[in-house]
């Protein structure tokens, strides 16, 4: 079958070289792609925040599924055109979307079902954020509603901080994503990710992983998108993943189902686990990056028949295989990020390093320029290795961060540490 992949970021390398491997993947394209990407998929220049567009290039190519990367195309609606269009498409539609969209619809959502989450409160003007702030007291919690690339979110441990947050999102830093402001209960306790496939009726969890928020060691400095990620996450145990598909995740998928918004795709649950229990954080409506990468490094080429049978309404019929294996990514960022950072550094050595079922190195942000291997974004490269344990998983992926010469880049050493 033809497959078409939307996206240009580690996850989208990470999901093309699982489905890859699967006989079923006759033509894969990726657009618009990135430099990594290109060795097994054909990148297409392609606005995949038009929905024509999109279309168009699926009956010029003969496409026979679409498996959509990415947010932005979701909240724009284009899994409902390729809907409409008759094209097997694997994410949910821009209504259900709205789960990562905006966070007051979530929280709703999870009022509405009875699924455990945060305290909150929802402001359109700065004014009253900020009086609720010196009420409630820090730390807490500050986010803009909408999609802010991951980016939007404030966990302020002084009431000074979270005002200044407030006052960033009402001053126009996040954009539209900022025209209300959500403003959250601080939880403490461990934050894991769960992954979960939903073809609006069935859910199948499909992996945990923790990922690395914080830019610097020792889980220091600001939020970035994730400077790594581990998989299996040891403190998702059996007892609290059935906790949660039981309090959180079912009656989630049910609400959605009862106010005509089922959701199919895959839902990334967010945690926090105190004391053998869990809570909501968020929910995101696609794969996590860098969590992608080590859940298809363990996956591999099952994930293929995964996404179609929750496409085609078929999940109660199929399951996962797990290896009884561990995976660990570590990000390589362009230095100065999450601040203002370089574009355009050569990086060097990455064809002398190997690729295989233990060691890849996914592409984020690489092109192609004169023959050299370029950066284009804040993060750049994911190494990530998989082994029979963590502690071999962690040697094999810090073992090709060893063998990339990129002067202009930069990675935290501790990746994985609360597990080893």
């Amino acid at each position: 079958m033809n497959i078409l992949i939307l996206g240009s970021g580690g996850r989208e390398h990470a999901l093309a070289w699982a489905i890859r491997q699967n006989p079923k993947c006759d033509r894969l394209f990726v657009a618009p792609g990135n430099a990594g990407i290109e060795n097994v998929a054909r990148c297409a220049a392609l606005d995949i925040l038009s929905r024509s567009a999109v279309i168009g290039f699926c009956e010029e190519n003969a496409i026979d599924l679409v498996v959509v990367g990415p947010e932005a195309p979701l909240a724009a609606g284009v899994a409902d055109a390729l809907r409409g269009a008759g094209i097997l498409v694997f994410g949910p539609s821009a209504a259900a979307a709205a789960l990562e969209a905006s966070k007051s619809f979530t929280k709703e959502v999870c009022d509405a079902c009875d699924a455990p989450t945060a305290a909150w409160a929802r402001f359109a003007e700065a004014g009253p954020a900020r009086d609720y702030i010196r009420a409630q007291g820090a730390p807490i919690v500050v986010k803009a509603d909408g999609l802010a690339a991951g980016k939007g979110v404030t966990v302020a441990m002084t009431e000074a901080e979270a005002i200044d947050a407030i006052d960033r999102i009402f001053g126009g830093e996040f954009g539209d994503a900022g025209a209300e402001v959500v403003i959250e209960e601080f939880m403490e306790g461990e934050e894991a990710s769960f992954f979960i496939l939903c073809d609006g009726t069935d859910c199948l969890p499909i992996g945990t992983a923790q990922d690395h928020k914080r830019v610097g060691e020792g889980d220091t400095g600001p939020n970035t998108g994730g400077m790594g990620a581990y998989s299996p996450a040891p403190v998702l145990t059996q007892e609290i993943q059935d906790q949660v598909m039981a309090r959180i995740v079912r009656p989630t998928i049910a609400e959605m189902a009862r106010r005509g918004t089922p959701f199919q795709g895959v839902l990334y649950a967010g945690l926090m686990i105190k004391d053998g229990e869990a809570r909501l954080v968020e929910y995101n409506v696609r794969f996590g990056d860098p969590e992608c990468q080590v859940l298809m490094m363990r996956l591999g080429a099952q994930i293929l028949d995964l996404i179609l049978a929750c496409a085609e309404g078929r999940l109660a019929e199929v399951d996962v295989n797990w290896s009884d294996d561990h995976a660990l990514t570590v990000v390589l960022a362009a230095k100065g990020y999450p601040g203002d950072y370089e574009k355009g550094s050569v990086i060097a050595r990455l064809d002398a390093l190997p690729e295989d079922s233990a060691h890849m190195v996914f592409h984020a942000g690489t092109a192609r320029r004169e023959g050299q291997l370029v950066a284009t974004g804040g993060r750049v490269l994911a190494a990530t290795g998989r082994g029979a344990s963590l502690t071999e998983a962690h040697a094999r992926a810090y073992a090709l961060v060893e063998g990339i010469d990129w002067p202009g880049g930069f990675c935290r050493r501790d990746i994985g540490w609360r597990a080893l």
